[in-house]
């Protein structure tokens, strides 16, 4: 049985918390691991403040940064728990291409499940459905969200020049863009995973790096 989303945030945020507690040599990894996640956490509490949790929702791929981005999030919400009793799901956008593998199709469900989201799924085949048709229809929906929080990393295409905070660009549908993980790096996202003990996509297991 799923506990109900505030106790699911409480037991991130009490892991998170604890990991932070936890004392690591200021050169090592894990060290750098807790300075990235204290100043992650410090985006996801802005963004909460400015927005409101009913302002808000998560891009969400089942992918390793984007699972990272999710438990910052909710670890960030545990200020707010009791405003999460009234919402039983956070809302998220899936936008996947055309042939997505099954083992990711099967994480992201059953991790959507795990963490109280609620997915809006888009499948994407340029011409005639893009990322940006998707996440117009997406806030068509979903008129209250002001916000979305995205897994982007500093290395990934188009990330060299973006902040915790970006409005989309022109042309596309207004809203702001977050993205507590910008600064991480590869290394980090995968020793919080593991000192964690996240479950993951098995994919990475054999092999496939993204």
């Amino acid at each position: 049985v799923i506990p109900p989303l505030p106790v699911v945030i409480e037991h991130i945020h009490a892991r998170v918390q604890d990991f932070l507690a936890e004392s690591h040599p200021p050169d090592s990894l894990l060290a750098s691991v807790q300075r990235s996640t204290r100043t992650s956490l410090e985006v996801v509490a802005s963004a909460v403040a400015q927005y409101k949790l009913s302002g808000l929702s998560l891009a969400y791929n089942g992918g390793k940064d984007c699972l990272v981005l999710l438990i910052l999030f909710l670890a960030g919400l545990h200020p707010y728990a009791s405003h999460a009793e009234s919402t039983s799901k956070i809302p998220a956008i899936y936008a996947l291409p055309p042939d997505p593998f099954p083992e990711v199709e099967d994480f992201v469900v059953s991790s959507a499940q795990a963490y109280h989201l609620s997915i809006t799924k888009y499948t994407t085949e340029p011409p005639h459905t893009t990322l940006r048709s998707s996440f117009e229809d997406y806030l068509a929906l979903h008129p209250g969200v002001r916000a979305i929080f995205v897994g982007t990393r500093r290395t990934d295409p188009h990330g060299a020049k973006l902040t915790h905070f970006d409005r989309t660009d022109g042309g596309w549908p207004d809203f702001m863009r977050i993205h507590p993980v910008i600064d991480w790096n590869y290394a980090e996202i995968w020793a919080f995973i593991r000192h964690l003990g996240l479950e993951y996509c098995r994919l990475y297991d054999m092999g496939y790096t993204s």
